[in-house]
């Protein structure tokens, strides 16, 4: 008699375990679970450069944005360096599917991938910097580099000896030629009868190539430069340092990476621009379309070398000046 009462208690047990172990299943899923959509659900910023971060110069300061945004709004980030052209598409196709919110594309060049892959990822933003098109999540952000171009052509033209400077780019873009052309009409508003020597290496990671350009043109008389080749500058620099000439940084303050030789530097505020965007595309107000940003809006300047300043002659500085408010006060685009 008492044997099917104990069988019965038996499975009873038996079921009980299973439920509890059921439940602890469950609750371990749920908690992994809302783990998992915490993770995807935390505001991500991604970044593509051309090249490295440690350049000092164009790369860095979008890093400097990067890390400004994590460490402002708590971001996840994330980075990669593309070696081709290649990688472009597929490296933002990457980011996108792993849900980062924004992705900052750090070149011209990325502009056509970006545009492709944003039809496929309608909400993620993706901000090509200096690029060439917008669309409906897609952003270019160009700072107007060429003013900052502008003042050194005048300091350029207060302390050439020869009365002839040079440029050395990377790959010729038309935001690196905006940007000669720049310097170019600065220097000839304070020099009309100067003379100004362009040369392209076809890369913003070769020093080398960077190198023999300039001393290409310092054996033209040039004896004052201005470069905008990324990683490659340095080769600027070296060859400037070996002829006792003059150069001027690019994007970030290059002032003491040759302080002997880098007399200025052009300074765009990459990190705040980028901190701008990231806050605009969290708060859901962000609007694409392209994006500019001068002095006017405090984002572009030239900063002067303590150490070589004595070397400019007042005059020129007075000259600097004038031009600086003249842009500070330029009008909207109507």
């Amino acid at each position: 008699m008492n044997r099917p009462s104990l069988r019965h208690s038996v499975w009873w047990k038996i079921l009980a375990a299973l439920f509890a172990l059921l439940q602890s299943v469950a609750f371990v899923a749920c908690r992994a679970g809302t783990g998992a959509h915490q993770r995807e659900s935390q505001f991500g910023v991604a970044l593509l450069t051309p090249g490295p971060v440690s350049d000092g110069g164009w790369n860095a300061a979008a890093y400097d944005g990067v890390q400004l945004i994590k460490e402002k709004l708590g971001a996840r980030t994330a980075l990669v360096q593309t070696t081709s052209p290649a990688d472009f598409e597929d490296s933002m196709r990457d980011f996108a599917s792993r849900g980062f919110d924004l992705i900052f594309a750090h070149g011209f060049e990325y502009t056509d991938a970006a545009l492709r892959v944003a039809q496929d990822f309608p909400n993620t933003y993706f901000v090509v910097s200096s690029g060439g098109a917008a669309s409906r999540n897609v952003a270019s952000l160009a700072f107007k580099f060429d003013q900052a171009a502008y003042i050194e052509g005048i300091l350029a033209a207060g302390v050439s000896k020869s009365g002839v400077v040079g440029a050395i780019g990377g790959i010729e873009l038309p935001t690196i030629k905006l940007t000669f052309e720049g310097f170019k009409r600065g220097f000839l508003s304070a020099r009309p009868h100067g003379r100004i020597l362009i040369s392209y290496t076809g890369s913003f990671n070769d020093v080398g190539a960077a190198k023999e350009a300039t001393l290409a043109q310092i054996g033209q008389g040039a004896d004052v430069f201005i470069h905008d080749a990324d990683a490659a500058g340095l080769g600027v620099f070296l060859a400037a340092q070996q002829a006792h000439a003059f150069a001027f940084g690019a994007f970030n303050n290059q002032n003491n990476v040759a302080p002997d030789v880098v007399l200025a530097s052009a300074v765009t505020s990459t990190p705040l621009a980028f901190l701008k965007i990231a806050r605009e595309v969290k708060a859901h107000s962000f609007h694409p379309g392209m994006l500019e940003f001068g002095m006017k809006d405090g984002m572009v300047k030239v900063v002067l070398n303590p150490r070589l300043e004595p070397r400019i002659p007042v005059a020129t500085l007075a000259r600097v000046r004038a031009a600086e408010q003249q842009f500070q006060e330029e009008p909207e685009p109507g």
